[in-house]
């Protein structure tokens, strides 16, 4: 019996796979293809990715360039970066699929290549796996890095006649001169809408949310610029539209499709609409389907992921955990726990939180003296260098627990999983209602960068720094936001830190 299976060697297996290889632990990652990422060897389907790969940033901190290169796994071979493998911005698909077996094979990881997975139980002493091939695997504890393998298809009453994403053409001359509708406004839907535009005749892209922006949100799922193109033959009347509303039916006729759509802007005007093709990109969603009933995990949101405690644990099935794209049930559509940039550094947290519940290890730290000269300096230095909470904003946090022998410095755990008695938090924040704003509007005030008694009013990404005594939230500091991201004014920045600690000492209870 193994104490970890992995199940997935896409990039989340990996990552972890790697950890537990470094840790020298006894772990199998399944994965169901023949090599590392079999996703990427289909999607996306236009084969370029939206995720920045940022070469030439003129540091050479290799923590801060990660800041800036979404593809990367963590290691220490400085060789084993995406970086090295392309220099365009937004990479070919099939470079993640290269690195990822370079990965798998310079690291040494076990994995057991065509076991695709099948049944998963459970019994008193662990799960059960069963694989397509016929082999059984035994292990302690489960961690499920499977991505979201099936498309999510919502109720739509004949939406099964429309041709899903995960197969239609990538041909644009298959549509010229076709009136096709599109179904759903994220990436994926404006991603096949851009590739149509030179051909097709007419494209409407809907769904019933409005189109969210990634560079007003900040979540990097919504709608990139990259894909955005589509917006501009929209607002300049090139026949293309967007429609606001549910789709209420699709009818599958001889010559095309009609299909019901319910507007939303025109107070729920219903229409009939003809289309000679209709695209489903309606995402994606975790198959759950190769767990037995008795160990099958609960779902959330729509039943597209797995519902999940802090530790990335099942909520109803113990010992197994989950890694990857699948963990964005605890920051959907706000975070990055969807994407490779910010799961990384999930699963070396939950790596970390296996260590110590089965293994003994401690959460990695540093000691310093409770000084408020000695925790200011140190807050400083990780908030100018740390990549994982640039990266996982708001959900990871860096902790400095407080007792009466000093102080001790935790970095990265799950904002929501700190238990400690008296302690802070340090995140990286953007400010309340973030999202409200249009970020290109410049009669929207923004605070002096020098206004360090305004920094808790700033909206672009800054350090928070926030005091806990248990789980009571008793006194929060904002360090103002900065164009070049230092914070190392010794009037702006530490001096008001400084003396927030040092406020914070005196209220010690007796």
């Amino acid at each position: 019996m193994k104490d970890y299976l992995v199940i997935g060697a896409g990039p989340a297996g990996l990552q972890f796979g790697y950890l537990l290889e470094k840790a020298g632990r006894d772990y199998l990652i399944l994965e169901a293809g023949s090599t590392p990422g079999t996703f990427f060897k289909t999607f996306p389907r236009h084969r370029t990715l939206i995720s920045s790969n940022k070469v030439h940033t003129g540091w050479t901190d290799p923590e801060l360039n990660l800041r800036m290169d979404w593809n990367s796994l963590l290691s220490d071979d400085p060789e084993l970066l995406f970086t090295r493998y392309t220099e365009r911005y937004f990479p070919p698909a099939d470079e993640m699929v290269r690195y990822l077996a370079d990965f798998a094979k310079a690291t040494g990881l076990r994995v057991a290549y065509d076991s695709r997975v099948v049944h998963v139980t459970r019994d008193g002493d662990g799960f059960t796996v069963r694989t397509e091939n016929g082999e059984v695997h035994r292990a302690r504890r489960l961690i499920a890095a499977s991505g979201v393998s099936r498309p999510y298809i919502p109720p739509i009453p004949g939406i099964e006649t429309a041709e899903p994403y995960t197969t239609v053409s990538v041909e644009p001359g298959d549509f010229t001169d076709q009136r096709v509708l599109i179904i759903g406004k994220g990436n994926s839907a404006f991603e096949t809408a851009e590739n149509l535009i030179e051909k097709a005749a007419v494209i409407h892209v809907a769904g019933p949310s409005s189109v969210r922006l990634s560079w007003r949100t900040h979540f990097v799922g919504h709608l990139r610029a990259v894909n955005n193109n589509f917006l501009d033959t929209y607002q300049l009347k090139s026949q293309n539209a967007i429609l606001d509303g549910n789709i209420k039916k699709i009818e599958k006729r001889d010559d095309g499709y009609l299909v019901t759509v319910g507007f939303s802007r025109a107070d729920e005007v219903t229409k009939d609409v003809p289309y000679d093709r209709v695209i489903a990109c309606t995402g994606f969603r975790f198959d759950a389907s190769i767990f037995d009933e008795a160990c099958r995990p609960e779902l959330t949101i729509r039943d597209r992921f797995p519902a999940l405690t802090p530790a990335w644990e099942s909520v109803n099935v113990p010992d197994l955990y989950f890694a990857g794209t699948i963990t964005q049930s605890r920051d959907f559509k706000k975070g990055t726990s969807g994407f490779i940039h910010g799961f990384r550094y999930g699963v070396r947290a939950l790596h970390r939180i296996l260590e110590s519940r089965y293994e003994g290890v401690e959460w990695p730290h540093r000691t310093l003296p409770a000084t408020p000269d000695a925790l200011a300096d140190a807050v400083l230095e990780r908030v100018n260098r740390t990549s994982a909470l640039w990266q996982q904003f708001g959900f990871l946090a860096d902790v400095i627990a407080v007792d009466a022998d000093g102080a001790r410095y935790l970095e990265e755990m799950p904002f929501d999983h700190v238990d400690l008695p008296d302690h802070y938090r340090i995140t990286l924040d953007y400010g309340p209602d973030h999202d409200k704003h249009d970020p290109f509007d410049i009669s929207v005030r923004r605070i002096a960068q020098s206004d360090s008694g305004r920094a808790d009013e700033g909206h672009y990404l800054h350090p928070v720094v926030r005091h806990y005594r248990g789980t009571e939230l008793v006194a929060t500091h904002h360090i103002t936001e900065n164009l070049e991201n230092e914070w190392d004014s010794p009037t702006t920045h530490r001096e008001p830190l400084r003396a927030f600690f040092a406020a914070q000492a005196a209220t010690v209870p007796a």
